[in-house]
């Protein structure tokens, strides 16, 4: 074995969320010699199932049974596609995880909402991880399975973990030894805290996760295997016409990041950035395509607009009740609110007596944020709003999708125009 380059993947749980999914994805590492470490996120939307399971069993819905049942066929009937004589063993390890996760409900005692969400959810990781490495390794791709808690290490700020890299730095090194094997696979999305639980780096963190191990390891490059060619200036599933970006910059993914864009996780460009690793989205059904290469760039890119769509937005609006300025006197109570509550704000309008955010509408923090803000200010807000992002936009391409539509808050800087309205069909 040699110690030499490195590279990191990432499939994330579209490509594995069927027994020809993971085969697929078999047939990609397989055309790799290099030293690999491989991050997979759950199956399909396992980790859609688990946050039904958490929220039952927080509101004490039994029912929740049925439905770890469900996804424990779901998973053996993918184990019973992929393997023949060794099923029995696969069957074995995700009984075992299955167990773990049903006495975690069971014996809990800490109802804390985000303590259980990654205590809960993250075993969706471990399930297709489990799959993967399993499959791997019968098909001759031999490959060590690493628990993520083992080697990423943050602090106990749950659902929404910060990376403790000087730590995670001496534990990768060890772990990931090429000189004993060539591919490593282990969980995105997951991180061991000084408690020894489980907790999460934000939803979708599985890019992050490979991020931070390229960061760790020095790797070559990072590839995120998707379902589409590469990024597009828009999602196909939401806009008629689409084309793929060849190339974007570090600054540019950041800002599309930022806006809303599904296709890479928000954290996942700093730690490449600091250390110059490019990062590449491609296909995995096509996986000799070139895809898009994101990479730092001093020469500013000449690139088509660019849209992006965030549904289920809240706009609040806040008032001093005594007129007060508002930007002179509340600015700093209002973010400190804000934060206390996890509230992230996409969009933020001010005037003299009013100060209006853009945010998600998370049913677990943003209540009680609102609820705190009415102690202080008159509070308006209109929910099922939508965020429409325009990058490098033209009037002709923000006549087309705005026109005729209830506009309730917008903003035009000399590269982005941003635009809250009522939701529509599409």
């Amino acid at each position: 074995m040699s110690a030499g380059i490195v590279k990191v993947f990432k499939f994330g749980g579209a490509s594995v969320r069927s027994a020809e999914g993971v085969r697929n994805l078999a047939n990609v590492v397989n055309r790799y010699s290099e030293n690999l470490v491989i991050v997979v996120s759950a199956m399909g939307k396992t980790t859609n199932a688990l946050e039904i399971i958490l929220a039952k069993y927080l509101d004490n819905d039994l029912s929740y049974v049925d439905n770890i049942a469900a996804l424990k066929k779901y998973h053996l009937d993918i184990v019973d596609e992929l393997f023949n004589r060794i099923k029995d063993l696969e069957e074995r390890n995700l009984d075992l995880l299955f167990t773990e996760l049903e006495t975690f409900i069971k014996t809990n005692k800490n109802f804390d909402y985000n303590f259980c969400y990654d205590q809960i959810v993250s075993f969706g990781e471990f399930f297709s991880t489990t799959i993967v490495s399993g499959y791997l390794n019968t098909i001759g791709l031999s490959n060590i399975w690493v628990d993520a808690r083992t080697c990423i290490k943050s602090d106990a700020n749950y659902r929404e973990g910060n990376v403790d890299y000087k730590t995670s730095f001496t534990l990768s090194k060890n772990i990931f030894d090429f000189t004993q094997e060539r591919v490593f696979l282990t969980q995105g999305f997951i991180a061991g805290t000084p408690f020894n639980t489980t907790a999460t780096l934000g939803r979708e963190g599985s890019d992050y996760t490979a991020a931070i191990l390229a960061n760790l390891l020095d790797a070559e490059d990072v590839t995120i295997w998707k379902d589409v060619e590469g990024v597009l200036n828009a999602d196909p599933k939401l806009f008629k016409k689409t084309c793929k970006l060849d190339f974007v910059s570090f600054q540019e993914a950041i800002e599309l990041a930022y806006c809303g864009a599904q296709i890479i996780h928000p954290k996942t460009i700093k730690p490449l950035q600091n250390k110059k690793i490019p990062l590449y989205v491609k296909s995995f059904l096509n996986p000799e395509a070139i895809g898009t290469k994101i990479l730092h760039s001093d020469v500013p890119l000449k690139l088509p607009p660019v849209l992006v769509l965030k549904s289920k937005q809240v706009l609040i609006s806040l008032t001093p009740r005594d007129f007060s300025f508002v930007i002179e006197d509340s600015l700093s109570q209002i973010f400190a609110l804000l934060y206390k509550h996890r509230v992230k704000v996409n969009m933020i309008h001010t005037s003299a007596i009013s100060f209006s955010i853009c945010v998600d509408e998370e049913k677990h923090y943003l209540p009680a944020a609102i609820e705190d803000l009415q102690k202080f200010f008159a509070v308006k807000y209109n929910q099922d709003l939508e965020l429409l992002t325009i990058r490098h936009y033209t009037k002709e391409v923000i006549d087309e999708h705005i026109s005729g539509k209830q506009v309730y808050m917008q903003q035009r800087t000399r590269s982005t125009a941003r635009f809250v309205m009522d939701a529509i069909e599409r």
